[in-house]
């Protein structure tokens, strides 16, 4: 399986998914015009990483400046397919990094955080 790389855009994250490593990274700003579209090949590709991996560990390190409310819904999908890996048996870690003056990322990593019972889900600040 190859890896999945998108480039950042002005309102698009990189997003970086390694099978190798079981690495999953997301990184920047989130608004685009159809969240659903632009994410689908992701949650496609992860879709088929984790049929594969089965119990594989996973990593995902996530760290939004800013998203709208469809990538929120995105991303809840997302955590959703990270959780029902990690229930079926695979450790799976989210390092959710936020700025430390942007309390609207952290309020949201909380959110996610708590929806999650699986998923070793870490608040993680960057000065």
């Amino acid at each position: 399986m190859e890896a999945f790389v998108r480039e950042k855009t002005k309102s698009t994250p990189w997003i970086e998914l390694d099978p190798e490593q079981g690495y999953l990274r997301i990184q920047g700003e989130s608004y685009p015009e159809n969240a659903a579209k632009f994410y689908s090949p992701m949650l496609e590709w992860l879709q088929s990483y984790l049929d594969q991996v089965g119990s594989g560990p996973i990593q995902a390190d996530i760290e939004l400046i800013y998203f709208n409310s469809s990538s929120s819904k995105v991303f809840m999908n997302f955590f959703d397919m990270l959780e029902e890996a990690a229930e079926r048996g695979a450790p799976v870690t989210v390092f959710w990094k936020y700025h430390e003056d942007n309390d609207t990322a952290l309020e949201c990593g909380e959110e996610f955080q708590e929806d999650l019972e699986h998923v070793d889900f870490q608040l993680q600040a960057i000065k």
